[in-house]
Protein backbone atom coordinates (compact mmCIF):
# COMPACT_ATOMS: atom_id res chain seq x y z
CA UNK A 1 0.00 0.00 0.00
CA UNK A 2 1.66 3.17 -1.19
CA UNK A 3 1.45 6.13 1.12
CA UNK A 4 2.97 9.55 0.66
CA UNK A 5 3.77 11.06 4.03
CA UNK A 6 5.73 14.14 3.06
CA UNK A 7 5.53 17.02 5.48
CA UNK A 8 4.28 20.44 4.46
CA UNK A 9 6.39 22.41 2.02
CA UNK A 10 7.28 26.01 2.74
CA UNK A 11 5.66 26.99 -0.55
CA UNK A 12 2.18 25.58 -0.01
CA UNK A 13 -0.26 25.16 -2.86
CA UNK A 14 -3.11 25.86 -0.46
CA UNK A 15 -5.05 29.12 -0.61
CA UNK A 16 -2.93 32.15 0.28
CA UNK A 17 -4.83 33.11 3.45
CA UNK A 18 -2.47 33.53 6.40
CA UNK A 19 -4.22 32.16 9.47
CA UNK A 20 -2.74 31.05 12.80
CA UNK A 21 -2.08 27.30 13.15
CA UNK A 22 -4.60 25.13 14.99
CA UNK A 23 -3.46 22.76 17.71
CA UNK A 24 -4.30 19.08 17.22
CA UNK A 25 -2.99 16.67 19.87
CA UNK A 26 -3.00 12.87 19.99
CA UNK A 27 -2.38 11.57 23.52
CA UNK A 28 -0.98 8.04 23.28
CA UNK A 29 -2.48 5.33 25.49
CA UNK A 30 -0.67 2.30 26.83
CA UNK A 31 2.32 0.72 25.13
CA UNK A 32 0.99 0.82 21.58
CA UNK A 33 3.37 1.54 18.74
CA UNK A 34 0.55 2.53 16.37
CA UNK A 35 1.42 5.23 13.84
CA UNK A 36 -0.46 8.30 12.66
CA UNK A 37 0.66 9.73 9.32
CA UNK A 38 -0.60 12.36 6.87
CA UNK A 39 -2.67 10.50 4.29
CA UNK A 40 -0.78 11.65 1.17
CA UNK A 41 -2.29 11.52 -2.32
CA UNK A 42 -0.81 8.23 -3.60
CA UNK A 43 -3.06 5.18 -4.01
CA UNK A 44 -1.97 1.82 -5.42
CA UNK A 45 -4.99 1.39 -7.66
CA UNK A 46 -4.57 4.87 -9.11
CA UNK A 47 -0.94 4.15 -9.95
CA UNK A 48 -1.79 0.79 -11.50
CA UNK A 49 -4.05 2.49 -14.07
CA UNK A 50 -1.09 4.19 -15.72
CA UNK A 51 -1.59 6.97 -13.16
CA UNK A 52 -4.58 8.19 -15.16
CA UNK A 53 -6.82 8.75 -12.10
CA UNK A 54 -4.36 11.37 -10.80
CA UNK A 55 -5.71 13.66 -13.53
CA UNK A 56 -8.80 13.92 -11.33
CA UNK A 57 -7.83 16.66 -8.87
CA UNK A 58 -10.88 16.14 -6.59
CA UNK A 59 -9.74 12.52 -6.04
CA UNK A 60 -6.18 13.54 -5.18
CA UNK A 61 -7.28 16.31 -2.81
CA UNK A 62 -9.66 13.93 -1.00
CA UNK A 63 -6.91 11.32 -0.74
CA UNK A 64 -4.68 13.59 1.33
CA UNK A 65 -7.30 15.47 3.38
CA UNK A 66 -6.72 13.82 6.73
CA UNK A 67 -4.42 11.66 8.82
CA UNK A 68 -4.26 7.86 8.74
CA UNK A 69 -4.01 5.41 11.62
CA UNK A 70 -2.00 2.38 10.50
CA UNK A 71 -2.79 -1.18 11.50
CA UNK A 72 -0.30 -2.53 14.00
CA UNK A 73 -0.89 -6.29 13.82
CA UNK A 74 -1.59 -8.42 10.76
CA UNK A 75 -4.64 -10.62 11.15
CA UNK A 76 -7.44 -12.37 9.28
CA UNK A 77 -11.15 -11.94 10.09
CA UNK A 78 -13.87 -14.29 8.85
CA UNK A 79 -17.59 -13.75 9.41
CA UNK A 80 -19.95 -16.72 9.29
CA UNK A 81 -22.97 -14.52 8.56
CA UNK A 82 -24.40 -14.71 12.09
CA UNK A 83 -25.64 -11.95 14.37
CA UNK A 84 -23.54 -12.72 17.46
CA UNK A 85 -20.10 -11.38 18.28
CA UNK A 86 -18.73 -14.93 18.11
CA UNK A 87 -19.76 -15.26 14.48
CA UNK A 88 -16.64 -13.29 13.49
CA UNK A 89 -13.38 -15.19 14.05
CA UNK A 90 -10.06 -13.35 14.18
CA UNK A 91 -6.69 -15.02 13.69
CA UNK A 92 -3.64 -12.92 14.54
CA UNK A 93 -0.22 -13.65 13.08
CA UNK A 94 1.43 -12.83 16.39
CA UNK A 95 0.44 -12.20 19.98
CA UNK A 96 -1.85 -9.25 20.65
CA UNK A 97 -0.19 -6.04 21.67
CA UNK A 98 -1.32 -4.54 24.95
CA UNK A 99 -4.15 -2.05 24.72
CA UNK A 100 -4.58 -2.09 20.96
CA UNK A 101 -6.22 -4.78 18.89
CA UNK A 102 -9.15 -5.61 16.68
CA UNK A 103 -12.06 -7.64 17.98
CA UNK A 104 -15.71 -8.50 17.42
CA UNK A 105 -18.01 -6.68 19.86
CA UNK A 106 -21.27 -5.84 18.11
CA UNK A 107 -21.89 -8.96 16.01
CA UNK A 108 -23.34 -8.92 12.49
CA UNK A 109 -19.88 -8.99 10.98
CA UNK A 110 -18.78 -5.69 12.52
CA UNK A 111 -15.05 -5.57 13.18
CA UNK A 112 -13.91 -3.12 15.88
CA UNK A 113 -10.47 -1.54 16.17
CA UNK A 114 -9.57 0.07 19.50
CA UNK A 115 -7.85 3.39 18.79
CA UNK A 116 -4.87 3.89 21.14
CA UNK A 117 -5.09 7.68 21.21
CA UNK A 118 -7.19 10.31 22.95
CA UNK A 119 -7.47 13.30 20.60
CA UNK A 120 -7.83 16.97 21.43
CA UNK A 121 -9.01 19.45 18.83
CA UNK A 122 -9.46 23.22 19.32
CA UNK A 123 -12.73 24.42 20.89
CA UNK A 124 -15.62 24.00 18.48
CA UNK A 125 -13.95 21.31 16.36
CA UNK A 126 -15.16 17.73 15.96
CA UNK A 127 -13.24 14.80 14.52
CA UNK A 128 -14.68 12.92 11.56
CA UNK A 129 -13.57 9.30 11.96
CA UNK A 130 -13.89 7.44 8.67
CA UNK A 131 -12.29 4.88 6.39
CA UNK A 132 -9.21 5.83 4.36
CA UNK A 133 -10.33 7.98 1.42
CA UNK A 134 -10.42 6.19 -1.92
CA UNK A 135 -8.94 2.95 -0.57
CA UNK A 136 -11.64 0.35 -1.30
CA UNK A 137 -11.18 -3.01 0.41
CA UNK A 138 -12.88 -6.10 -0.95
CA UNK A 139 -15.46 -7.74 1.30
CA UNK A 140 -15.48 -5.13 4.06
CA UNK A 141 -16.68 -1.53 4.35
CA UNK A 142 -15.61 1.18 6.84
CA UNK A 143 -18.21 2.81 9.09
CA UNK A 144 -18.01 6.52 9.95
CA UNK A 145 -18.52 8.53 13.11
CA UNK A 146 -18.16 12.11 14.33
CA UNK A 147 -16.69 12.72 17.80
CA UNK A 148 -16.60 15.93 19.84
CA UNK A 149 -12.88 15.75 20.60
CA UNK A 150 -12.63 19.23 22.09
CA UNK A 151 -14.04 18.03 25.44
CA UNK A 152 -14.59 14.23 25.56
CA UNK A 153 -12.39 12.14 27.84
CA UNK A 154 -13.60 8.84 26.36
CA UNK A 155 -11.82 7.18 23.47
CA UNK A 156 -13.58 5.94 20.34
CA UNK A 157 -13.31 2.90 18.10
CA UNK A 158 -13.00 2.47 14.35
CA UNK A 159 -15.47 -0.05 12.96
CA UNK A 160 -15.65 -1.96 9.69
CA UNK A 161 -18.55 -4.14 8.55
CA UNK A 162 -17.75 -7.36 6.73
CA UNK A 163 -20.06 -7.67 3.73
CA UNK A 164 -19.13 -11.12 2.45
CA UNK A 165 -19.83 -14.02 4.82
CA UNK A 166 -17.31 -16.85 4.68
CA UNK A 167 -14.59 -14.83 2.95
CA UNK A 168 -11.32 -14.34 4.90
CA UNK A 169 -10.56 -10.62 5.21
CA UNK A 170 -6.86 -9.86 5.68
CA UNK A 171 -5.60 -6.66 7.34
CA UNK A 172 -1.86 -6.25 6.81
CA UNK A 173 0.63 -4.58 9.13
CA UNK A 174 0.96 -0.90 8.23
CA UNK A 175 -2.33 -0.87 6.32
CA UNK A 176 -4.46 2.23 6.94
CA UNK A 177 -7.55 1.38 8.99
CA UNK A 178 -8.84 4.82 9.91
CA UNK A 179 -8.77 8.39 8.61
CA UNK A 180 -9.32 11.32 10.95
CA UNK A 181 -10.44 14.74 9.72
CA UNK A 182 -11.06 17.73 12.05
CA UNK A 183 -14.14 19.76 11.13
CA UNK A 184 -15.81 22.75 12.72
CA UNK A 185 -18.92 21.84 14.71
CA UNK A 186 -22.18 23.33 13.48
CA UNK A 187 -20.75 24.46 10.13
CA UNK A 188 -23.11 22.33 8.03
CA UNK A 189 -26.21 23.67 9.78
CA UNK A 190 -25.27 27.23 8.77
CA UNK A 191 -25.83 26.49 5.09
CA UNK A 192 -29.15 27.50 3.55
CA UNK A 193 -29.59 25.29 0.46
CA UNK A 194 -31.63 26.57 -2.47
CA UNK A 195 -32.52 25.18 -5.92
CA UNK A 196 -32.34 27.47 -8.94
CA UNK A 197 -32.34 26.98 -12.73
CA UNK A 198 -28.90 27.44 -14.25
CA UNK A 199 -30.16 30.14 -16.61
CA UNK A 200 -31.04 32.34 -13.62
CA UNK A 201 -27.31 33.10 -13.23
CA UNK A 202 -26.22 34.59 -16.55
CA UNK A 203 -22.47 34.40 -16.14
CA UNK A 204 -22.51 30.98 -14.50
CA UNK A 205 -24.91 29.59 -17.07
CA UNK A 206 -22.88 30.80 -20.03
CA UNK A 207 -19.66 29.52 -18.46
CA UNK A 208 -21.17 26.10 -17.91
CA UNK A 209 -22.49 26.00 -21.50
CA UNK A 210 -19.02 26.88 -22.82
CA UNK A 211 -17.48 24.08 -20.76
CA UNK A 212 -20.20 21.60 -21.74
CA UNK A 213 -19.66 22.16 -25.46
CA UNK A 214 -15.91 21.72 -25.08
CA UNK A 215 -16.27 18.56 -23.01
CA UNK A 216 -18.74 17.05 -25.52
CA UNK A 217 -16.31 17.60 -28.39
CA UNK A 218 -13.44 16.19 -26.35
CA UNK A 219 -15.34 13.01 -25.44
CA UNK A 220 -16.33 12.48 -29.07
CA UNK A 221 -12.69 12.73 -30.08
CA UNK A 222 -11.74 10.35 -27.27
CA UNK A 223 -14.31 7.79 -28.42
CA UNK A 224 -12.96 8.01 -31.97
CA UNK A 225 -9.46 7.39 -30.66
CA UNK A 226 -10.63 4.34 -28.68
CA UNK A 227 -12.27 2.97 -31.81
CA UNK A 228 -9.11 3.62 -33.85
CA UNK A 229 -6.04 3.58 -31.54
CA UNK A 230 -3.76 4.92 -34.27
CA UNK A 231 -5.52 8.29 -34.02
CA UNK A 232 -3.78 10.96 -31.99
CA UNK A 233 -5.67 12.93 -29.34
CA UNK A 234 -4.56 16.16 -27.76
CA UNK A 235 -3.91 16.45 -24.02
CA UNK A 236 -6.64 16.02 -21.45
CA UNK A 237 -8.66 19.06 -20.54
CA UNK A 238 -7.04 20.56 -17.46
CA UNK A 239 -9.11 23.67 -16.76
CA UNK A 240 -10.21 22.61 -13.30
CA UNK A 241 -6.74 21.31 -12.43
CA UNK A 242 -5.27 24.70 -13.37
CA UNK A 243 -7.92 26.65 -11.44
CA UNK A 244 -9.39 28.31 -14.48
CA UNK A 245 -12.81 28.05 -16.14
CA UNK A 246 -13.12 26.80 -19.71
CA UNK A 247 -13.66 30.38 -20.91
CA UNK A 248 -10.54 31.67 -19.16
CA UNK A 249 -11.71 33.07 -15.80
CA UNK A 250 -9.23 32.30 -13.02
CA UNK A 251 -10.37 31.10 -9.60
CA UNK A 252 -9.71 33.53 -6.69
CA UNK A 253 -8.41 30.58 -4.62
CA UNK A 254 -7.31 27.19 -5.89
CA UNK A 255 -5.72 24.17 -4.24
CA UNK A 256 -3.80 21.54 -6.17
CA UNK A 257 -2.14 19.73 -3.30
CA UNK A 258 -2.72 19.19 0.43
CA UNK A 259 0.38 18.77 2.58
CA UNK A 260 -0.50 18.13 6.19
CA UNK A 261 1.91 18.43 9.11
CA UNK A 262 2.89 15.08 10.66
CA UNK A 263 2.28 14.34 14.32
CA UNK A 264 5.47 15.23 16.18
CA UNK A 265 6.65 13.88 19.53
Amino acid sequence: MSLQTDGPSKESSSPSRREPPLEFVAFSLGQSQAKLVPAGHERDWMGSMNRGPYRCLPLSIANSSGWLLLNEQPFTATWSGGATAGSTKLIFESRRLAGYHATSVFGNGILTFFVPFLFRTPPGFNLLVRGPANMPKDGVSPLEGIVETDWATATFTMNWQITRPGAPIVFHAGEPICMIVPQRRGELARFRPTLRPIDSADRLGSGHEFWHRGRTLFLRALNRQLAAPDRQLGGWQRHYFQGVTADGERAPEHETKVRLCPFED
